[in-house]
């Protein structure tokens, strides 16, 4: 009688242990899933799509704050594809835009750059959605007798992405820009810090085309804004 009731015991024993496996090997699975999950999204983020957060109305009418774009990070990378004019892209702005960053926390910097990676949390402060006006042999002019921007001598045409109510500059210049740069701009100029604000900063304003992370080419949330980033035509 004793021998039965020890292996029933011994039997309850076993089937406890057995019943923890199992509810521990899912959690195991779930979780080796979840970073399989993370390292892919991060892998995509880093060399071929990366979602990126408009922290701020610069690019009113086209991107509004809050808005997620698809950056393409494979656009400019084979042949030679450059940034062309009329294409929105988001570049670097470290050493022109913006300062050097101090060196911060290296977990936090981590943890915040995984977070942008994924469309989570706003971009680094150097990091800028600007629209191409000029690339390198251009002479950008503004403005002409009709307050029009010029590129080359030739009117552009920026209704379809200038915002309501704004003109083409409130600041005026005559730029050319140097092989390998870029001149940007903001699509609501009236409230967008670009190239026109770095005129008389080292560099002049102009973007180096190295710089650049790649061209906006889907607004990818919310769902009601899902559509493509169109890129208008400046010849």
């Amino acid at each position: 009688m004793d021998v039965h009731i020890a292996e029933r015991g011994h039997r309850s024993d076993l089937e406890d242990e057995g019943a923890e496996r199992r509810l521990r090997f899912p959690w195991r699975r779930v979780s080796a899933i979840g970073g399989v999950c993370v390292v892919v999204v991060l892998l995509v983020s880093a060399f071929v799509v990366q979602p990126f957060l408009i922290p701020s109305g610069s690019m009113e009418g086209t991107l509004r704050p809050g808005d997620r774009i698809m950056v393409n990070k494979l656009a400019y990378r084979f042949g030679d594809d450059a940034p062309r004019r009329g294409d929105v892209v988001v570049f670097d702005g470290t050493g022109t835009f913006s300062g050097e960053q101090p060196a911060g926390n290296p977990v936090t910097g981590m943890l915040r750059k995984a977070a942008s990676a994924a469309g989570l949390a706003e971009p680094a402060e150097t990091d800028y959605v600007k629209r191409v006006i000029g690339v390198g042999g251009d002479r950008v002019t503004c403005c002409d007798k009709q307050l029009r921007l010029t590129v080359n001598g030739h009117p552009v045409d920026e209704r379809a992405y200038l915002y309501p109510g704004d003109t083409p500059s409130r600041v005026r210049f005559d730029v050319v820009v140097p092989t390998g740069k870029l001149w940007v701009m903001g699509d609501h100029r009236s409230d967008s810090r670009d190239s026109r604000d770095l005129l008389g900063a080292p560099g002049g304003g102009m973007v180096p085309v190295d710089r650049v992370i790649g061209r906006a080419d889907w607004i990818g949330w919310p769902l009601g804004r899902w559509s493509a980033v169109g890129r208008a035509e400046h010849g």
